[in-house]
Parts: structure tokens; C-alpha cells; sequence
């Protein structure tokens, strides 16, 4: 194979995927739903933790040793072993989603030999309309490319407000390859009309993450 067949088959490649992307986005403007736990492997794939690292995940949300953390819409845990780590012994990572079989995911990826180490992680099936924690509860919830694939995101930002711990951070991360991927001046104006305040951001239009905190 030659340099021009495979310049052909990366424009093809490259064309096919904004094509796809497009018309997932067409889909999603009417229907939300959560991703299906089909492609779990995609999600949890070394491609998806190049494109979002762990670590600046971490950083830009600013997850710390000793926190109490929610990884809210966790899937089948991409993030939640890396953020586990990061709390420590002495903190604690609730991993919340609706799909009792991404949970079943995460569940299998715990009980992993390398993995033996983590005893902080709790998976639960729950929705973001209904939290199971009682109020001020939290230190900080994350979402990963979850909050556009909720259909009333008020009502869930109202019910993390309500978790958190006055002071607690909010933290929305986004990719633009994600057929929901929204502007982050639109996560902040969503945000903002929730109650909770503008702290930082980190990354560019490509991949991003929104810093927010409860007063």
C-alpha cells in the first residue's frame, strides 16, 4: 500500500466520521438518552482516555486526596479507577449511573487483579433526577460528556446542588467529538441558572473541562 492509498483512506476514514458525527447530532437534538451499554468498550477505550487523559480530567476538575467525589453518569468506569486512586485511602468515590449494566462494567473492571487495590469506589444505579444522598453531603461531582444526554439537565443540576457541600465543586467535561458536545458558554449559562458559580476552566474548543462551586 502507497502513501496516496492511504492519504484516500484517512480523508475517507476522516469524511466517514464527520458524516456520522453530524447525523448523530441531528438524532440527539430530539432524543436524549443515555449512552447505550453496547459501547461500553469505546468509552472505556485507550482511544477515549487519549483523547480525554485522566490526568487532565483530575487536575482540571480538581479532585484531591481525601475528597468525597460522585462520578456521576460513570458508564462502565473509564475515569472512576483513575479518580479512586486519586482520593486515596482516605476519600471515597461514589459511581453513579442509571444502566444497571454499565454498572456491571464497572463492577467486573473492580474485581480485576490490578484493581485489587481500590476499596473506595461504591457503584450504584441511580438517576440524576434522584440522587441517593442526603443534602450537603458531597465534596464534588463530576460528568464526563453526560450532562448534554440528560433531557431535563435543570432538574439535575438542582438535585447536585443539593448534594453538594456548601463550597463543593461541580465539574462538566466535554469532547467535540461527542455527538452532544455543547459550547462552554452554554454549560456555564446552564450552570450559572442552577446556583452554582463560575470558577475556572481548562482546555480548548476541542476538549474542555468547566469548573463550577456551590456558595
Amino acid at each position: 500500500m502507497n502513501d496516496a492509498m492511504i492519504k484516500d483512506i484517512l480523508l475517507y476514514l476522516g469524511l466517514f466520521i464527520v458524516l456520522y458525527v453530524i447525523a448523530l447530532r441531528i438524532v440527539r437534538r430530539f432524543y436524549k438518552f443515555p449512552a447505550p451499554s453496547f459501547i461500553g468498550s469505546f468509552l472505556d477505550s485507550r482511544l477515549r482516555k487519549t483523547v480525554q487523559p485522566p490526568d487532565g480530567i483530575i487536575k482540571g476538575s480538581g479532585i484531591r486526596e481525601g475528597m468525597t467525589v460522585m462520578d456521576l453518569g460513570c458508564g462502565p468506569g473509564t475515569y472512576t479507577i483513575d479518580v479512586a486512586r486519586s482520593v486515596g485511602k482516605d476519600g471515597k468515590v461514589y459511581a453513579i449511573d442509571i444502566q444497571k449494566k454499565m454498572i456491571e462494567k464497572l463492577e467486573k473492571k473492580l474485581e480485576r487483579k490490578e484493581n485489587n487495590d481500590i476499596v473506595n469506589v461504591v457503584p450504584k444505579v441511580a438517576g440524576a433526577y434522584d440522587l441517593p444522598f442526603p443534602d450537603d453531603s458531597l465534596d464534588l461531582v463530576y460528568m464526563i460528556s453526560v450532562l448534554e444526554e440528560i433531557p431535563d439537565k435543570d432538574r439535575a443540576l438542582r438535585e447536585v446542588h443539593r448534594v453538594l457541600k456548601k463550597n463543593g465543586i461541580l465539574s462538566i467535561s466535554e469532547f467535540l467529538l461527542d455527538p452532544d458536545y455543547p459550547l462552554k458558554r452554554t454549560v456555564r449559562r446552564r450552570c450559572e441558572r442552577a446556583g452554582f458559580f463560575f470558577e475556572k476552566s481548562e482546555g480548548r474548543f476541542f476538549n474542555y473541562t468547566v469548573r463550577f462551586q456551590k456558595r
